[in-house]
């Protein structure tokens, strides 16, 4: 049964998980590697969904790793999948000229124009690859066109046919007739439904079954490279195997023994996997819990391969802010990089890490992402303080490094938002970015951008791909004169007050404090005073003070942080704006 972790306040998930794979390793084979998996398919995007098929495994491998056991991480890539459909929106890609390849290897269907790999197959596999060495993690992969082309399962293939019948078996127990479908309240996500016909990553029939009986191997046709095959015969002395092609009506008889252009069926190919690779732990999504899928069936199917279904947690789905669940089969679903545009790599590790992995959780490409950085950027503080909780301290220590050290870091890791807000007022001119920055701590200023990179480049990165135009931030050229003219005694006062105190309060904390100060003052309270000291229409005043002071300087009524605005627009710009 699939293992379900449960919260403890003194470690984590992953060290629990490891707890049991290295016992279970321990149990099935003594003094050899750990193998854990992951199984990728690259028809589309490899979304940030799909990640966690990754990082599930690669956490507790690398928990495994310092506690100094040898481990193997390997992800099969399911490039010898068919392709089963045109994902849209995919720059480079007519889709109806590659519908054409529908049916072939994904290794066989063209890569889109432009890109500089050789096919389908190794132009989504490149982008995941490069992104997960920026996560730092370790992994060995194998590609499942290069395993069956070459003949390295052909043992396993033979194995599979001449116990056909077993497997029939196991599978007829779950062919019966589906129930009319429900109404639901949403549609099922795409990745959803293809995991229920058969695997999640790549959806695929359990066999050919007619007059001839049923086979769980499938051959790709020797004229149109399709699997729009069905066998015929097959003996199991000679090997001999004939097929016809539905597609093109090519039919051939070849001898299994010796032919490598086909593959298991996923419902075999999986357990045969596992087997092969002696797998120990491999996480599924949640849809292999269904009666029939494919994590249940291979638990029984595994066995006539003489292997041992893995241990390993089903997985929940992963979200983006604003956005409903992914799925790589349509267009413009995030992916790893361009998560990692955005976001530093440790923030990204810490969103899988601390999360159990039955929970789902979304990722901000929205300014929810500002509220996680501060919240990573607490974690951290209590981290280094000593003052956080030992699971925090572990999900921290997972995200900032693996065991082979830690991951790049931004030497001055200043606050996001800012640095957003700095990028978006000083869009794109560096100097003026690095003079504000300097002036967020006068006693501790920043000398080079490149301190405060690469955490910089990413606040930068969302301001210019993720802020719609009409929210960027655009400062007067020149003073609002009708509406400073229109002013009450209380209002000019308040920019007086503001004013006077500039010089005194340039930086960061100091403009904070000014302010925030600005309407306590002029309510004759101290501009130290605690909320709990003042009365509740103070915050409607300070309300009021900050969207005058958006309307005279950026024409909005918000706009980025006060403190952080004024710093951008600098001294003298702001005596001018507020009429002085």
């Amino acid at each position: 049964m699939p293992i379900v972790a449960q919260s403890t306040e003194t470690t984590d998930w992953v060290s629990r998980f490891a707890d049991e794979v290295i016992e279970e390793s321990e149990r099935r084979a003594p003094g050899k590697p750990v193998v854990v998996a992951s199984g990728l398919s690259p028809s589309g995007p490899i979304h940030l969904g799909n990640l966690r098929e990754v990082m599930t495994p690669h956490l507790v491998a690398d928990e495994i790793r310092r506690r100094g056991r040898e481990v193997r991480h390997l992800i099969s890539w399911d490039d010898y999948d068919r392709y089963r459909k045109v994902p849209k929106g995919i720059a480079g890609v007519d889709e109806k000229a590659w519908a054409e390849h529908i049916g072939k290897p994904l290794t066989s269907v063209p890569a889109p124009k432009g890109s500089s790999h050789p096919n389908w197959a190794e132009h989504f596999k490149a982008a995941m690859v490069e992104s997960l060495a920026e996560l730092g993690v370790e992994f060995d992969g194998i590609s499942q066109t290069a395993q069956y082309t070459s003949g390295v399962y052909r043992e396993q293939i033979l194995h599979a046919m001449k116990h056909r019948g077993d497997i029939d078996a196991i599978l007829a127990q779950y062919r019966t007739k589906k129930a009319p479908a429900k109404k639901q309240q949403k549609p099922l996500d795409e990745a959803e439904l293809e995991a229920a016909e058969g695997s999640g990553a790549a959806a695929e029939d359990d066999g050919s079954s007619g007059s001839a009986g049923y086979f769980p191997y499938k051959p790709y046709c020797g004229n149109c490279e399709k699997d729009l095959t069905t066998v015929t015969s097959y003996d199991d002395d000679t090997t001999e195997l004939s097929y016809t092609c539905d597609a093109c009506g090519f039919a051939e008889t070849v001898r299994l023994e010796e032919f490598n252009r086909g593959k298991l069926v996923w419902k075999v190919d999986w357990p045969m996997r596992w087997a092969y690779e002696g797998v120990i732990f491999e996480p599924s999504g949640v849809d292999h819990s269904s009666p029939g899928s494919s994590f249940q069936v291979g638990g029984q199917i595994v066995g006539i391969f003489g292997g041992k279904q893995p241990i390993g947690p089903m997985y929940a789905f992963v979200g983006i802010s604003g956005m409903a669940k992914m799925s790589s089969s349509k267009g413009g679903v995030p992916t790893p990089a361009d998560a990692l545009k955005i976001m530093e790599p440790q923030l990204l590790r810490w969103l899988y890490a601390r999360r159990r992995p039955n929970q789902s959780f979304k990722i901000a490409f929205d300014q929810e992402i500002q509220r996680l950085y501060d919240e990573w950027d607490k974690l951290d503080a209590k981290v280094a303080d000593g003052t956080a909780l030992p699971a925090d301290v572990a999900a921290h220590s997972r995200a900032v490094g693996t065991a082979v050290g830690e991951l790049p870091r931004t030497p001055r890791p200043l606050p996001y938002r800012t640095l957003a807000s700095v990028a978006d007022i000083t869009a794109g001119h560096q100097d003026q970015a690095l003079r504000i920055l300097s002036e967020l701590d006068p006693e501790n200023p920043l000398s080079d951008l490149d301190e405060a990179r690469p955490r910089y480049d990413k606040a930068e990165a969302w301001i210019n791909t993720h802020v719609p135009a009409d929210q960027r931030t655009i400062v007067r050229e020149e003073p609002d004169a009708e509406l400073l003219k229109s002013l009450d005694e209380a209002s000019q006062q308040s920019l007086r007050l503001l004013l006077d105190g500039l010089a005194e309060h340039w930086s960061l904390d100091g403009l904070t404090h000014l302010v925030y100060g600005v309407p306590k003052v002029q309510a004759g309270f101290s501009a130290d005073a605690t909320p709990k000291e003042l009365p509740p229409e103070i915050k409607t005043a300070q309300r009021s003070f900050f969207a005058l002071l958006y309307h005279l300087l950026v024409g909005r009524d918000t706009g980025p942080r006060l403190p952080t605005l004024l710093l951008a627009v600098g001294q003298e710009r702001v005596r001018h704006l507020l009429g002085a």
